[in-house]
């Protein structure tokens, strides 16, 4: 078996999960996908079949046993499935630094050029074999993470499923753009009802990361106080990330 042919069974079945997961209704007809191998998480398994049925992967295992009445086959082979892969932390707003620097992303790149953009992030993770993954931060795009979501989820565009963070939180004049200076984080009460809104799954903060003074740099131990806070009155946030300094 190829790393190709390997890693062309594990897109098709993205696409296919990916694709029941935005569009398929819960009684769709099932969908049998039958390679050379089924690695099942633990071990590589042979005479497999995995079925898809509307919106989840409804089983694997033995053909024999299986393998639904009515559903329609896709033969793979020389092929080799595996589960859909979960990626902890991505930026699908974002693109290779030696392509554009960091800060000319973030302070000069229209706002409609990088959601394009990362429109095709999500299609070409998907067809990875990446089918969840963890997005940690529009670096300057607002909540325009919590829309490529909701298009992957009503079916617009493919992608795979997204826990998204919206903005992180940042202390004054700390993490940005050079040649600009962060007003300051949003208030705690502004920034839990905002993402009370916003679908957001994630709280990604840097509470003094990059700071730009030795004011600031003394106060790095205390740190974290303020997001403990946020915490302990925030009901939203599912996945907690905390940054102290750089």
């Amino acid at each position: 078996m190829t790393r190709t042919a390997c890693l062309t069974a594990i897109a098709l079945l993205a696409f296919a999960f990916g694709h029941a997961h935005a569009q398929g209704p819960p009684d769709a007809a099932p969908l049998a996908l039958v390679a050379d191998r089924v690695f099942d998480g633990q071990n590589m398994q042979t005479g497999w079949v995995v079925v898809v049925r509307g919106q989840r992967i409804e089983g694997a295992g033995p053909a024999a046993s299986t393998s639904p009445a009515g559903a329609r086959t896709i033969k793979l082979a020389g092929m080799t499935l595996m589960p859909g892969l979960i990626e902890g932390h991505s930026h699908l707003l974002l693109h290779p630094y030696n392509e554009t620097p960091w800060n000319d992303q973030v302070a000069r790149e229209p706002l409609a050029l990088r959601v394009a953009r990362a429109v095709g992030h999500a299609e070409r993770t998907l067809m990875a074999g990446i089918t969840t993954v963890r997005d940690l931060g529009t670096e300057g795009a607002g909540y325009a993470d919590v829309g490529l979501k909701r298009a992957i989820d009503e079916g617009i565009v493919p992608g795979p499923r997204m826990i998204v963070a919206g903005p992180a939180m940042v202390a004054t004049g700390s993490y940005g753009p050079k040649g600009r200076t962060t007003a300051g984080a949003r208030t705690e009460k502004h920034d839990q009802r905002s993402r009370s809104t916003s679908s957001v799954g994630s709280l990604k903060s840097r509470a003094a990361a990059g700071v730009r003074s030795r004011r600031m740099r003394r106060r790095r131990k205390g740190c974290a106080a303020p997001l403990k806070r946020v915490l302990k009155q925030s009901s939203t946030a599912t996945t907690v990330r905390l940054r102290c300094g750089r």
